[in-house]
Order: structure tokens, then C-alpha cells, then sequence
């Protein structure tokens, strides 16, 4: 009964994955013969500096993500853990975001910040004698813009997966917390948040793997600029792929990038597991 999905397991993962093993060890412009280079190319990556640029980029992008998607989703989700149809339309309105195309969100957010006629610079000079920021072309702002629309975007989805958390929460549980006096932050910090801490789990680490994996809206909304400065690890094997058609090279970066990925994760788990025990 597992043979089915073994097989799908090994063609579209692991067969993959070791093929880009192999071709990071080549260099290999798609056109010419296949040189083997041994780890050239990822001492090549960590000379550049490229390399450690790209993580940087990718890591302070990723933390915002998943630190605002989680904080925000579980402040909606326990504003709106209540029968009613305005909580129920709200969760949708939000949720709603998240089923949109990533290259629908980035045309309208494109739109929005556009520093001379974009919504938000309407709005700021109105309230403002300034010139209205260049969101998308000051590379101090160009990250966190891309970050918070990215928030926007997944919110739904955190908020979904706390929803359903909460409601695993027994009642009985809470209720006798009350009568023992306890305010409602306090209850939150002693019953709910402790048994939320699976869900947060889950939470964070499919957010960090969804922020780690950011193309579309980079590509529509700000090309990896300005001066690179939201080149993230996926645009960056996307550039060295098929602009600059180093194979090798996109191939080594590809598994650097997982490599990273599955420490963090990793990491994660062994974060909540030393909470859980402590």
C-alpha cells in the first residue's frame, strides 16, 4: 500500500534531488559539454560573497514573514474564535487573500506603492508635506515592503490553522481557569498558549518554508532590486539558472538553499520540543 506513494516519493523528490547534487558539481552552460569542476562552484558562491548576501537577504525577509503572518493570524484568530456573521465574514475576507495569485497580489501591490501614483503615496501626501517614500525603489524599503505584502498574503492561512487550534482548546479547561480567577491574559498565557504550541509549531514551519520560497511576488514587484537588495535565495537560482545559464552553479546555490532550510526547520523543532519539556 506504500509502494504508490514511495514511488511518486523517489521520481519527484529524491531522483531530483540527487541529480541537482550531481549537476552542482559540473559547470555547464546548457550549450556546451558538461566540465566536472568538483566543489568549484560552491567555493565559487562563497568567494563572491553572493553566497552570503542571498541568505541574509532571504533570512531578515523570512523572519519578518513568518514572525508578522504568526502574530497576526493568531491576534485575528482570537478576535474572531465566536459564532456570527460578521466574525464569519471576516474570516473569509481574510483567508480570501490567500487564495489569490501570488502575481495578482504583486500587480496590486505594484500598483499601491507606485511612489508617484500609488493609493499610499496619495495618502501620504495628504498627511504629509514629504515626498512619499519610494517603497519599491529605496533598497533600505524595498525588502520590507515585499515582506509585508507577503504578510498579507498568508495571514489567512495562520489565521485558519489557529482557528482551528483554539477550537481544540477543551472548554472545560479554560473555564475552570476562570473560576479560579484568572484574567483573561493570564489564561491565555497558562492554558491556551501552551496548548496551541503544536499548532505554532506547524504554523511556523510551513510559513518559513512558504517565506523561503518567494518568486513570484520578488519577480513582478521588484526584479531582485534595487542594488539586490530583495534577491532571495529562489530569484537568485532563478537569475543564475536562466539569465546567466550556469547550470552548476544555480544547481550548488539550489543545494545550499535546502541544506539551510532543513537546519532551520530542524531547528524549530528542536525549539519546541525543549519548550514542550521544560
Amino acid at each position: 500500500m506504500l509502494l504508490p506513494t514511495l514511488l511518486l516519493l523517489f521520481v519527484f523528490f529524491i531522483f531530483p534531488l540527487g541529480m541537482l547534487v550531481k549537476h552542482s558539481l559540473f559547470s555547464w552552460d546548457l550549450l556546451t559539454p558538461a566540465r566536472f569542476v568538483g566543489l568549484g562552484n560552491y567555493r565559487s558562491l562563497v568567494r563572491s560573497g553572493e553566497l552570503w548576501q542571498t541568505f541574509g537577504t532571504t533570512l531578515s525577509m523570512s523572519s519578518a514573514v513568518v514572525l508578522g503572518s504568526m502574530s497576526a493570524g493568531l491576534a485575528l484568530a482570537l478576535l474572531l474564535d465566536r459564532p456570527g456573521r460578521w466574525a464569519a465574514f471576516v474570516r473569509s475576507a481574510v483567508f480570501s487573500a490567500y487564495v489569490v495569485s501570488w502575481v495578482s497580489v504583486g500587480l496590486l501591490f505594484l500598483w499601491l506603492l507606485d511612489a508617484d501614483s500609488g493609493i499610499f503615496a496619495a495618502l501620504w501626501r495628504v498627511f504629509s508635506l514629504d515626498r512619499a517614500p519610494r517603497w519599491l525603489a529605496d533598497p533600505a524599503l524595498a525588502p520590507w515592503a515585499v515582506a509585508g505584502v507577503t504578510v498579507w498574503k498568508i495571514t489567512g492561512y495562520a489565521l485558519v490553522i489557529f482557528l482551528a487550534g483554539l477550537q481544540d482548546v477543551p472548554q472545560s479547561v479554560l473555564e475552570a481557569a476562570e473560576l479560579d480567577g484568572a484574567s483573561p491574559s493570564r489564561r491565555f498565557c497558562s492554558v491556551t498558549w501552551p496548548l496551541l504550541r503544536p499548532t505554532t509549531l506547524f504554523v511556523a514551519t510551513t510559513s518559513l518554508i512558504a517565506s523561503f520560497q518567494l518568486f513570484d511576488v520578488v519577480r513582478v514587484m521588484t526584479q531582485g532590486g534595487p542594488v539586490r537588495s530583495t534577491t532571495v535565495f529562489v530569484y537568485a537560482i532563478y537569475e543564475q539558472l536562466f539569465l546567466d545559464l550556469r547550470v552548476g552553479r544555480a544547481s550548488a546555490e539550489a543545494v545550499v538553499f535546502f541544506g539551510i532550510l532543513l537546519l532551520l526547520t530542524g531547528a524549530q523543532f528542536l525549539l519546541f520540543r525543549s519548550e514542550e519539556t521544560a
